[in-house]
């Protein structure tokens, strides 16, 4: 995204011989916040174990490629849903080496993958909803980006004032 960012920057700037013209440097890139997915799952009616257990089947899968576990909140009271899963958005790709050996994992279990997981998984599960979030951001943190943001960009004044 940067690259793409600085080749339209490069773009936008005037034609000119490169010794007469100082190239402008671009602006800091904002530091980025941490993210993170949330799914909010209520269960198909006693399919709960059954699901747990396909996400127990998932993290096994994952640790054969060296990946962490699937974290996951259990309803104890309070709202409806039975289950949440937290995701962080890390960026991280497995290797080929990493991705063999997960997907031979997933042959070994007799598990699904691709369409057909999604088919199965979706018949333990009566309601789904999902939310990209920021965080975890100290509220100081986030207001700081705020105000960052507003002395950068102040208020036009009306009326041409």
């Amino acid at each position: 995204m940067k690259r793409l960012a600085l080749a339209i920057a490069a773009l936008a700037l005037p034609l000119a011989p490169a010794a007469a013209q100082e190239v402008p440097k671009p602006a800091p890139a904002a530091e980025a916040w941490p993210e993170a997915w949330f799914e909010i799952f209520k269960l198909a009616p006693g399919k709960q174990e059954e699901f747990i257990r396909r996400i127990a089947q998932a993290d096994e899968v994952a640790a054969a490629g060296g990946q962490p576990p699937i974290q996951l909140f259990f309803h104890e009271n309070g709202a409806d849903f039975d289950v949440i899963i937290f995701k962080p958005v890390t960026g991280f790709k497995p290797t080929p080496a990493q991705q063999a050996a997960m997907d031979a994992k997933r042959k070994e279990l007799g598990m699904e993958s691709g369409p057909a997981y999604f088919v199965g998984i979706r018949e333990l599960i009566a309601e789904h909803t999902d939310s990209k979030t920021y965080g975890p951001l100290s509220a100081a943190k986030w207001l700081a980006r705020l105000d960052k943001w507003r002395a950068e960009n102040p208020p036009r004044k009306k009326g041409g004032e």
